[in-house]
């Protein structure tokens, strides 16, 4: 089973702005993804540009309307995301728990975790 543990993104990170603690976050991070990759289970991490810096691209009809970020209007982005295996979500979730907040310690911030669909989930689709 796949998981994504999303790191939301805040005003700070949407304006390209590093916290304070920039470093020491770096660094707990880093043996946190360690641990991860020891016990096998990590398939991939990494924190993402702000939205100034993308683009959405919208369906309408037939049509795709390119739209360049920043995108103000969202209330959730994602700043980063970790992306593991494992075998079951009891183990997701003792993973998340572990994982440092991604502000720094005794800040206010949430992650969310997702579980991927796999090919096996859409077996019965179309039959």
């Amino acid at each position: 089973m796949r998981y994504m543990i999303i790191v939301k993104a805040t005003p700070a990170s949407e304006t390209g702005v590093f916290p304070p603690n920039m470093a020491e976050l770096m660094a707990v991070m880093e043996t946190f993804h360690e641990e991860l990759a020891r016990a096998g289970v990590l398939l991939d991490a990494t924190g993402l540009a702000p939205t100034s810096q993308g683009w959405r691209i919208r369906y309408e009809g037939g049509k795709r309307q390119v739209i360049d970020g920043p995108f103000a209007e969202s209330k959730e982005l994602i700043a980063g995301y970790t992306l593991i295996q494992v075998r079951s979500r009891e183990e997701a979730l003792e993973w998340t728990r572990r994982f440092p907040n991604p502000v720094g310690e005794g800040m206010a911030a949430e992650i969310e975790v997702r579980r991927l669909y796999e090919m096996e989930d859409f077996a019965a689709v179309g039959r």
